[in-house]
């Protein structure tokens, strides 16, 4: 088989732009002339060996990072957004799409904003929304949605907060429980805990942090981590934030929020330690929610963000729905894509999770392009602390390609090798292929419909 070609184009010239290189200046460190840089940028030549090694050697770049999940990410965004039955001409052909994410990134996410801003007004017109009496009615994403695609592409890893959780579990020696309460206590808030219907209520002028006394104490932790990153860490999350860029106020409040979100997890799991835990344990999620004192959720949304160049973990991909099938969290470092409009694939196991609570679902699985996955899922419903209070039922659904199964406690025993024991998946139903899915709700945009009023089979149509 002939070795696969890589191509890289944007990543060299995002690495040039990081460390402020001319191209001649860029290619003389790479030792290759300027014309072969010049044609490697614009992916008209593969990333050589040799240039593979100079990056390495050269500027210890992590060279794994030239094969992110970006490209992945932005082909399936993008062959999404062209199911959209606005677009009546032909679907570009998927090599056109592949050189638009690999050639021109930003034109690809420019596209995918313009769709979205798109549909947005299209639904706020169609549900007889009063966008159009508004003044500020201009064409955006969401907060909401701006803030999800941030961290979509950021590979849900954000180094320099990471690193700042890490050093900060550190110094706590332990006890991280007592530094997060001394870190407050030094900047002069009391901590008090209420039976009230708040998880957290930080009160800015009495400087007082209101905890529920409901909560579970892994929850109570975690609140109190994220409030010592919106005070200590202020300045960290707002440097962040600058570079973000964000279009409205209320993007980077959420992406604030999220950011807190973010040291909490990474100060109760600190990178190193948690990496090498997951790996002894063999990514046991009990085990390791046990050892960190965790919740589920929290150790599976971890696992998916260790991404750290130079220490990866395994390429996860991360979960939550609701029991309406809709995707509340989402995160993917494999070339699995989740849908960006829409439920998940019905026939994927995170569903059938509702219906077994307290187990552990299994199932193998695999994507019309060809590519095989070990899925888990699992409830994780969370009471509400009371009687009348109401219980919030989501399931996560965890995995990672086939070939790291082995790597997997939940993988022993499954028959990973037969290629029949894989059962096909989808992401959306408009650009999935399968032309016999039971469970298809719409047609895909790329096939041919065909009606016989004579003949009902599975679907009401035939698909050429």
């Amino acid at each position: 088989m002939a070795p696969h070609k890589l191509y890289a184009g944007a990543k060299l010239r995002e690495l040039r732009g990081r460390i402020g290189c001319t191209q001649k200046t860029f290619a003389e460190k790479l030792g290759v002339s300027l014309p072969y840089l010049n044609q490697m940028e614009n992916n008209n030549r593969p990333v050589s060996t040799t240039v593979v090694l100079a990056l390495a050697q050269e500027f210890g770049f992590d060279v794994t990072e030239l094969q992110s999940g970006d490209e992945a990410r932005l082909v399936g965004d993008m062959r999404e957004a062209l199911a959209d039955p606005i677009f009546t001409s032909a679907t570009p052909p998927l090599v056109d799409l592949r050189l638009a994410a690999s050639n021109a990134p930003a034109l690809a996410r420019a596209f995918l904003e313009l769709h979205t801003a798109y549909r947005q007004t299209h639904e706020r017109l169609a549900s007889l929304d009063e966008a159009l009496g508004r003044e500020d009615s201009r064409l955006s994403a969401s907060p909401w949605e701006e803030v999800r695609d941030f961290f979509h592409y950021c590979d849900n890893y954000i180094d320099a907060v990471d690193r700042a959780a890490e050093r900060f579990a550190t110094k706590a020696e332990g006890d991280i429980d007592g530094a997060a309460r001394n870190a407050l206590a030094g900047n002069g808030v009391r901590i008090v805990y209420a039976d009230n219907s708040a998880i957290r209520h930080y009160d800015t002028e009495t400087r007082v942090l209101t905890l529920s006394a409901k909560a579970a104490p892994a929850t109570q932790r975690f609140q109190l981590l994220l409030q010592v990153a919106l005070i200590k860490q202020e300045n960290l999350l707002d440097a962040t934030l600058d570079l973000a860029r964000f279009q409205s106020p209320q993007a980077r409040s959420i992406a604030k929020v999220g950011l807190a979100n973010y040291f909490a997890g990474a100060t109760l799991m600190p990178y190193a330690a948690f990496l090498t835990a997951a790996q002894n344990t063999r990514h046991d999620l009990e085990r390791l929610a046990d050892q960190f004192g965790v919740s589920l959720e929290q150790v599976a949304h971890r696992l998916s963000t260790l991404q750290r160049p130079g220490a990866k973990g395994i390429p996860f991909y991360f979960v939550r729905v609701d029991p309406a099938g809709t995707i509340t969290k989402r995160h993917s470092a494999t070339t699995l894509q989740f849908a960006r409009f829409g439920g998940a694939c019905p026939l994927w196991n995170v569903h059938g999770a509702f219906e077994t609570p307290g187990r552990w679902l299994r199932q193998l699985a695999q994507t019309p392009d060809g590519v095989r996955y070990f899925c888990l899922a699992r409830d994780v419903s969370k009471p509400g602390g009371a009687w009348g209070v109401p219980t919030r039922r989501y399931a996560i659904g965890l995995g990672c390609e086939v070939k790291h199964a082995s790597k997997l406690v939940y993988a022993d025993h499954m028959m990973t090798e037969d290629t029949d024991a894989f059962e096909p998946i989808g992401i959306s139903c408009r650009i999935c292929e399968r032309k016999s899915c039971p469970h298809r709700s719409v047609p895909p945009l790329e096939r041919q419909l065909r009606v016989d009023p004579n003949e009902r089979g599975m679907l009401p149509y035939q698909l050429d």
